[in-house]
């Protein structure tokens, strides 16, 4: 696999799942608490390759997600479901735990975050009828819904932010909780 951009990775660890799976080049943000010079070399590395994202499915993975699109726009985002990145013995959860063919698929997925959205495109409304959010089976189903559409999982308002951010079409949200349904209908 050739990946041109730089990888965003938490740590050493990352970076060698990475490089197995890969050969692709990492900066390591060593943490949720990214440091002003980790992110200038975020930025400069956007600039020359262009940067992908893929941090563990966890809140300090989203807290760098967070940080550094408000530092870095354009980055691209790469991500794994929580049941793709346990440990084997269940004491650990990252990306360093994943497969290489999990590492590869998911980094063949990547989004980048929309700029400018122009018009909402799949509503509140929509999310509740979908039983995403305001429904007992709405967090199991959210964090289905974000592996199907490889946007990683979110509570509801982030959710629809997401949804947004990445441009989710209608069509493709359709038949994600149409294959939602169909997955709980088969159960």
């Amino acid at each position: 696999m050739n990946i041109q951009e730089v990888i965003v990775v938490e740590g050493k660890d990352d970076t060698t799942a990475i490089k197995r799976a890969t050969g692709a080049d990492t900066i390591e943000t060593n943490g949720s608490a990214i440091s002003e010079e980790t992110l200038r070399r975020i930025a400069h590395a956007q600039q020359k390759r262009g940067v992908i994202v893929f941090t563990d499915p966890d809140y300090p993975g989203r807290r760098i997600r967070a940080i550094i699109e408000e530092h870095v726009p354009g980055v691209k985002h790469a991500f794994l479901a929580k049941t793709k990145t346990i440990a084997k013995n269940g004491k650990g959860l990252g990306i360093e735990h994943a497969s290489d063919e999990d590492i590869r698929e998911a980094l063949q997925n990547v989004y980048t975050v929309a700029v400018d959205v122009q018009q909402e495109q799949i509503t509140l409304d929509d999310l509740m009828v979908a039983r995403l959010i305001g429904h007992p089976q709405s967090k199991m189903r959210r964090e289905r819904l974000g592996n199907i559409l490889n946007i990683g999982m979110t509570n509801g308002k982030q959710l629809h932010k997401r949804l947004m951010m990445f441009q989710i079409t209608t069509e493709q949200f359709g038949a994600a909780v149409a294959q939602l349904d169909q997955e709980e209908n088969h159960v």
